[in-house]
Formats: structure tokens, sequence, C-alpha cells
């Protein structure tokens, strides 16, 4: 059992959410000696709990509470999104650091560059690649080539594709961490009942306990973060499972409630001092929300796939995350092995018909492939708060407000057409090249780290650029997308953080 640390006590280091970036955080700070108390709006799952079932694990996991706009897919429970994730780690490269030298200022769009280079962040990739035990890192093997991986790199290397492998997973290739290796079971976004998938839930959470600095709170609704006379914030509102308000004093606080719910508390917290919300002088808080190029392409092959049996999308293709400006557009994509089951691939047809029977008729011949993409940041992509609707917590409902930009259309419409080609060189026919705004499974961008505080939110530790004990801690710190799924670099910058926060209280600056 973890430690219990009392309301009244103002040493506490606050950390809201425990996915990728709270739960790394926490433990790496309870790992220091600073106690923590991690609040978690979402239960705490055990093995027993996950079902590979994706309709029942969707309600048990995701967040289901009310939003407008376009929508995310995140969740609700200890871990978050890490519970769902595919757990495919590519790095960030270079010029992805420096997107406005690199690219130039897009029309429309509001580029900066990353107050961090790849070589500051680099040790902490590192770092985290060790903690997470991913492959081909640390002498971890590289992933198990299953068939839809091995029908992705044929088709890739026959249409010249070069940078093409099964590693950068984090999901166990070997027994590692007290953790079983991949079983290649599939339903690897229902949660991993094995938990050879790194998920906060299994890992970060309990090493945080077992250090006795660290106690974790669930079902417990963060409403607002307080601050005193002098602009510090000094203790945080939540609604516990019980359904009662507490007040949890706080010597810092850092907020890592993925992006929607990141800007909806901060936005929420106002008071005389900060009447647009904690953070939000530079009215950048919000903005600037980025959620991937993506695009999902399926194939039916001449002979079967089984494309849900294994992880669900082991291997990857780096050839195009580079800046290519001949290909007409900025920054680049990844091609990734992808799984879907017979359910998911309803919402991409308006209607059933002959076409739709053939297609999951020939199910078992699938091939499938998800792409992501640089997606440039514009101010008017942003979340906001309704006016007048409230939730079940008297919380403002977020809006979520999102369109492409040209540069996104472009790039979609060549890995479209690329991803295509690579199935369609084996004699595979595509029936599904996806178009236009996807759910957001990435979601970035609107607690940007900055240079200058008028660029953006938080500096480049993740610090509240105007409250020097408030720091954001999730994919709402970055400054652009870049091409690669996010986790691996929210838990690189939370390993930093931690190693700065704690600096920082040894000091006394804190």
């Amino acid at each position: 059992m973890s430690k219990q640390y009392a309301l009244s006590d103002e040493t506490v280091f606050v950390v809201i959410g425990s996915g990728a970036g709270g739960g790394t955080l926490a433990n790496e700070l309870a790992r220091k000696g600073i106690d923590v108390v991690c609040l978690e709006a979402g239960k705490r799952l055990t093995f027993g709990d996950i079902e590979q079932d994706p309709a029942v694990m969707h309600e048990r996991m995701s967040w289901l509470d009310t939003r407008h706009g376009i929508p995310v897919w995140l969740c609700k429970t200890v871990g978050g999104t890490t519970m769902r994730w595919a757990a495919v780690t590519p790095r960030l490269m270079e010029h992805e650091f420096r997107s406005l030298s690199t690219y130039g200022q897009l029309d429309g769009c509001s580029l900066i560059d990353c107050p961090l280079t790849l070589a500051e962040l680099e040790p902490y990739y590192v770092k985290a690649e060790k903690k997470m035990g991913v492959t081909g890192t640390h002498g971890m093997p590289a992933s198990f080539e299953h068939n839809n991986y091995q029908v992705m790199q044929a088709g890739g290397h026959k249409i010249g594709y070069r940078e093409i492998t099964s590693e950068r997973m984090a999901i166990n290739s070997a027994a590692n961490d007290g953790r079983p290796a991949c079983r290649q079971m599939g339903f690897c976004f229902s949660g991993c009942k094995l938990g050879a998938k790194w998920s906060t839930l299994y890992t970060e959470v309990p090493k945080a306990e077992a250090t006795g600095h660290f106690e974790l709170r669930t079902e417990c609704m963060v409403l607002q973060i307080e601050h005193d006379e002098t602009g510090q914030v000094s203790a945080v509102i939540y609604r516990d499972a019980n359904g009662l308000q507490q007040r949890q004093k706080a010597r810092g606080v850092a907020v890592a409630g993925n992006v929607v719910e990141t800007t909806r508390l901060l936005r929420n917290s106002t008071s005389s001092l900060f009447p647009q919300g904690l953070g939000n002088s530079s009215d950048q808080l919000g903005r600037n929300y980025m959620r991937h190029m993506t695009s999902i392409v399926v194939a039916i092959m001449p002979g079967k796939v089984n494309m849900h049996k294994g992880s669900r999308q082991t291997g990857i293709i780096l050839d195009e995350q580079y800046h290519k400006p001949g290909r007409g557009f900025a920054g680049g994509y990844i091609i990734e092995a992808a799984a879907t089951d017979p359910a998911g691939m309803i919402p991409f047809y308006t209607g059933w018909g002959e076409d739709a029977a053939d297609f999951m008729e020939h199910y078992d011949q699938q091939a499938c492939s998800f792409v992501t993409g640089e997606d440039p940041p514009q101010p008017g992509n942003r979340i906001e708060l309704h006016p007048t609707e409230t939730d079940e917590n008297g919380l403002p409902v977020p809006m979520l407000n999102y369109e492409m930009h040209a540069n996104t259309v472009a790039m979609q419409k060549h890995a479209n057409q690329q991803t295509a080609t690579i199935y369609e060189s084996l004699g595979g026919d595509v029936r599904i090249k996806t178009e236009g705004a996807v759910i957001g499974c990435h979601n970035m961008g609107t607690a940007r780290m900055s240079t200058k505080p008028a660029d953006g939110v938080t500096n480049r530790w993740g610090q509240v650029h105007d409250i020097p004990n408030l720091f954001v801690s999730d994919g709402s710190l970055f400054s652009t997308s870049a091409a690669p799924n996010p986790t691996l670099t929210i838990v690189a910058l939370a390993i930093r953080q931690a190693d700065h926060i704690a600096a920082r209280m040894a000091s006394k600056e804190l």
C-alpha cells in the first residue's frame, strides 16, 4: 500500500494524470526522494480486468465525457493512453526540432523552432528507451516479423524503400523488467493482458509506490489549481471517488491530462491575477493544437495475411520521415504496419452492400498500414471552453476546433499513394485510403514550449512561463508535431523534467 499524505501537507509535489508523462514524472521524482501525490480521474484496472474485446475495453478505458468538435481517442484510467497505444517509438530527427528554420513560415501557420535540440534530448531518449524496453536498443531483440509486417516490408523494398525495420517497439520481444515477452496475441489497443507492452499502469506506478514517496489517488477529477498572492501555485481542488470536493496543498504541480484535459484545467483555473487561466497571459494556451497527419490504407492481398495475428503495429518505414521539398510539402511522414478488428473497419464505410460484404469476407487477406506525419501548428486550431455548457463536475465542456492545413492535405495524398503502391506492387487490391482528419490519437501542442513567452506557454523544461512552480508534462508541450508517434518523446521529456525539478528543489528555487 502506498504512503498517504495529508491534504494539508504543502511539501508534496502534485502530478495530475498517470499516463506516459505523468506516470513517468511521478516515478522519477519519487525515486529521487521527492514526495508525490498523483491524482488520476480514472479507475485502476488489473490484468484480470483486461479483456481481448475492443468494444468492452473501449467502454472500460476511454474518456467518454462530453466534448464538442473533432473526436479524440483518449483514456480515463490509470496508465492513461499507454493502455491503448500501439507502442511504436521512433525518435524525432534533427530537422523536426527546427521546423521554422528548416521549412520557413507556412501560410496561416505559427511554426517555431523547439527550444531544445536533438543533442540535448538524446541522453534522455536513451534513458526512455531503456525504461520502456524498446526493441533494437539496450540488447532488446527486434520485434517478431509477423505476416502483416512482412507484406509491408516486401512491398516497400519492391518500390525502393530501404529504411524498414521491426525495431523501435516498446513491447518486450524478450522477458524484461519482470514482464514477459510478447506472445503475438493481438488486441494491443485493448490493453496488454500479459504486460509485455509498456504501460505506466504496471511499470512506473508500482515502482513509484515501492519508493515510499508516492501516493496514487484514483477516480479523482481535478477541478482547479489555486495560487497564492505571489502567483505561485499552492493547491489543487478535486472531486474524489466519493464525490466530495477536496483541496490538496502543493509545493509544485505538474499537469499531464493529455491536451484536452490539460488545456481545460489550466483555462478553468482563473483568478484576478490570471483572468484567462493559468499560463495564458500570451493567449497561446489551447492554440496550436496538432494531431498529426494520419491515414489508414487497407488492401486485399492475393493470399492470406491474417493481420490480426501478431502485435498490432510492429514495423515501420522511415524513408519518408525526411524533409524533401520536391514532394510538394514540408516535413515528412512514417508508414507503419497496422491491423484492426473487423468492427474497426465499419466507420470507413458509408453503407453496407456487396462491396462491403465482399471486403469483410476477405478479412484474412487484408494487409493494413497506418501513416503518421507532421502537422504544422495553426493558431486557429485550438481547444476552447464552451461558454455555457458544463459537465457533471460543473466544468465547461471542451470544444475542439481543427482543420487540416494545405501542407497536411498534400502530405496525406502523397502518403496514401505511396502506401497503396506498396500493396499494389505485390498484386494487392487497395480498398481503403482514408482522407481528411481521422480521429485524434496523437494530440499535441496546446501548451507548447517556446523560447519567447509570447510564442507559447512553457519554457524548455515544460515550466509555465508565468508561474515558476507549475509544469506541463504531456504532449501539450510539443512546439511542432514532427512525424513520429509522440510517446517516446513525452517520456524522454518527463525524465528530463524530473531532473530539472529535483535540482530546483535542492537549490530551494522551488
